[in-house]
């Protein structure tokens, strides 16, 4: 078993092989002409906004594709690439629980992140493409835990948080083992296609807020997008203001197809899922 990744890990288990490298090297196929892995999990997205944006672009979206030559290239039989809920966007009109028909919109208003529906537009189009290539491609909701540096981590983990006054969207989130026991639940079944995955419910985003331990601070939107974005560009915060939609409108998804194709279930509960971020 191996895995790959620009940074290396430190303390990893001794049974994986990692390797630090870019996906677009020449020395990532070497991995496959070498290895020959028969099941390849993608986790490999650059998802914070601290490097250049076209930098960011190009190993999201070119580190992707190369790895997706590869897969077909030395004939993988497995694939699951993990994506997000945030490919829908989050829209005054969206629906209630979202299904995987429903359009990827996150680009109209949040361009920064274009680069997860683009990668999720290619490996969509890989699924179709290679039809022997079991492949899976998972948008699971907000994800909290100990071991996950996400956005919504570090958003939920301030003491005075941030929300849009008037506002208070349902949000949804799982937590970090239980998505690890969905991806490989997807390998274990050989599902195709593509499936949101869900925790153990939704909560108003207020109620989040208090059960991670921080205090709510409503603020005028135009004050708060106008903080947020000069603190994101002199490296105060970690997001840009279009990230507030998702503090402003639903974006909660329908994860009944994963459900039934492998009957995944989450353990862990809300509180367990906020106490892993509590401070």
């Amino acid at each position: 078993m191996s895995g790959v990744d620009r940074v290396p890990w430190e303390g990893h288990p001794h049974q994986i092989a990692v390797h630090a490298m870019d996906l677009r090297k020449k020395k990532f196929e070497d991995i496959f002409r070498r290895e020959r892995p028969t099941a390849v999990v993608h986790l490999a997205f650059v998802r914070h906004f601290r490097s250049d944006p076209m930098v960011r672009h190009e190993i999201n979206v070119a580190g992707t594709k190369r790895l997706l030559e590869c897969c077909a290239k030395y004939d993988v039989k497995k694939l699951v690439v993990v994506s997000s809920s945030y490919v829908y966007g989050a829209l005054p009109e969206n629906p209630y629980y979202m299904d995987e028909e429903t359009s990827l919109n996150v680009s109209r208003h949040y361009p920064d992140i274009r680069d997860l529906a683009e990668v999720d537009t290619l490996c969509t189009t890989f699924l179709w493409k290679y039809p022997a290539i079991a492949t899976a491609l998972l948008r699971p909701v907000n994800t909290l835990g100990y071991y996950v540096h996400s956005a919504i981590g570090r958003y939920l983990k301030l003491r005075y948080v941030p929300t849009v006054m008037g506002f208070n969207p349902m949000m949804q989130f799982i937590h970090e083992e239980d998505l690890a026991e969905a991806i490989a639940r997807t390998l274990e079944t050989g599902v195709r296609g593509v499936f949101n995955v869900v925790g153990p419910g939704a909560v108003p985003l207020k109620v989040a807020i208090r059960e991670t331990g921080g205090m709510p601070v409503p603020l005028p939107e135009p004050l708060a997008r106008g903080t947020v974005e000069r603190l994101f560009k002199v490296g105060l915060y970690h997001l840009p203001s279009a990230a507030l939609d998702f503090v402003k409108y639903p974006c909660t998804i329908d994860g009944r197809r994963f459900h039934e194709a492998t009957a995944f279930r989450p353990i862990f509960n809300l509180e367990d899922t906020f106490s892993s971020v509590r401070h």
